[in-house]
């Protein structure tokens, strides 16, 4: 059988690492996602290490752009640890947030049975989920982006997307020429809570965006409350099933008890698809989803 390794260097904890064996397609593809808590140093050498003995790379904890739309920039500081790869593809997971994660508010629609119109969702960056958020709009959600709030602590939170674009076009320069773990936690800073603006929380029905971020932010308690997230392990879901959520949305299905983060997902299917990852257009992810069987994975808590 072929086979297909996925290798997935996270700037995060290393208590999150996980090991996953699938098959799929015929395919035997071997996951490994490995953390260097924080440590930019061991991140750029272990993919110097690994360039060229693996087949795709997935960066985790943190992204190489900042997207909104459109709209796209090299994030600087990330893009110094990659000058040492020459060999191994490298996917951050942005393309695949953008065309799939904008039609999960549909499929919670059409093949759940959700009901979405009318209900805030609260993203707590619209830059990091403008796919998802564009999606939850389009189902009739009322919208707080929460890149100025929880990403820069000003106390405003946008309501439409057109905002958050124009934002993006002026922002987006000065952010991407500063130190990630400002935009972003890492290492230990990913265990963190310290709730900010609980009231965004509170008037939302719904809240979406990466899983750190969110716990990071959250207050301590989310009765009630839709959260459409990843890469959240089984201690996660208990932690949330205490905190009152009533239902779990991972935008990435389950893989053995975890699930893993849009860049391990969108380095699989450039594995299969065995193009560049320039090369693929967006159609071929969802066509490839489709063919395989995946879709987001719904707990009720």
């Amino acid at each position: 059988m072929k086979e297909k390794r996925i290798l997935s260097v996270s700037l995060g904890s290393s208590r999150r690492n996980h090991r996953v064996i699938l098959d799929l397609l015929g395919v035997r593809v071997v996951v490994d996602r490995v953390g260097m808590d924080g440590d930019k140093t061991a991140f750029a050498r272990t993919l110097r290490e690994f360039d060229g003995k693996v087949d795709v790379f997935g960066l985790g904890g943190v992204d190489l752009y900042l997207r909104a739309g459109k709209y796209r920039y090299l994030i600087k500081d990330v893009a110094r640890l990659l000058r040492g790869v020459h060999h191994t593809p490298v996917v951050d997971g942005g393309e695949l947030k953008q065309v799939w994660e904008k039609e999960i508010p549909r499929y919670l629609v059409e093949c759940a049975g959700m009901e979405l119109a009318g209900k805030t969702a609260l993203f707590m960056s619209g830059m990091d989920r403008y796919g998802l958020a564009e999606g939850l709009s389009r189902e009739g959600c009322r919208l707080l982006i929460g890149d100025m709030p929880f990403a820069l602590g000003i106390p405003i939170a946008l309501r439409r997307l057109w905002t958050l674009r124009l934002l993006s076009v002026l922002m987006m320069p000065v952010l991407r020429r500063l130190p990630f773990n400002v935009l972003y936690p890492t290492g230990a800073k990913q265990d963190e809570q310290r709730g900010r603006f609980p009231r965004y929380f509170e008037h939302a029905a719904i809240i979406g965006g990466d899983f750190l971020f969110i716990k990071r932010f959250r207050p301590k308690r989310l009765p009630g409350k839709i959260l459409i997230t990843n890469s959240v392990t089984t201690q996660d879901i208990e932690e949330l099933r205490t905190a009152g959520v009533k239902t779990l949305v991972t935008t990435t299905p389950d893989m053995n008890g975890r699930s893993f983060g849009a860049n391990v997902l969108q380095a699989i299917f450039v594995a299969l698809l065995e193009k560049k990852p320039e090369d693929i257009l967006p159609e071929e992810y969802l066509q490839l989803m489709q063919h395989i069987g995946f879709a987001p994975r719904i707990i009720h808590l």
